[in-house]
């Protein structure tokens, strides 16, 4: 079944996508909002019993992505190979970027999610409050 002219043509304003940006350490500037792509842990070699694939000496290191949500956190200051950020919930942390990479989000995308996000801490604050 076909769509008629001005449904189609028509566009909504909210259907505008974007997308993350890889950041280099360099390229990360006080003020962007940012979140990990992914992290990168290590492990010592002996963990696996194949001797020719790793040395022992060596650390065996695994890419993962984040354990949670992507969240949008805001550059504070930026000290390389460290960056500390501000979440949603207000609370601050440092991210070591040999560890892991982070994307560059759009403002208008960040500005929604840490909305989101301060309303769901409030909301489960209240719920707290109600039980004690």
């Amino acid at each position: 079944m076909g769509r008629c002219r001005a449904t189609y043509e028509s566009k909504p304003k909210d259907s505008e996508s974007s997308l993350a940006k890889a950041l280099a350490p360099e390229e990360i500037r006080r003020g962007d909002f940012v979140t990990p792509l992914y992290v990168i842990s290590e492990w010592p070699s002996w963990f696996w019993d194949d001797d020719a694939l790793h040395s022992r000496e060596e650390p065996v290191r695994i890419r993962s992505t984040p354990a949670g949500d992507a969240e949008p956190m805001l550059v504070r200051r930026i000290c390389l190979p460290f960056v500390l950020v501000k979440t949603p919930t207000g609370d601050e942390r440092t991210l070591d970027v040999r560890k892991c990479r982070l994307a560059r989000l759009e403002r208008k995308f960040a500005d929604d999610s840490r909305r989101a996000a301060r309303k769901a801490s409030r909301r489960l604050m209240k719920m707290l409050r109600r039980i004690r």
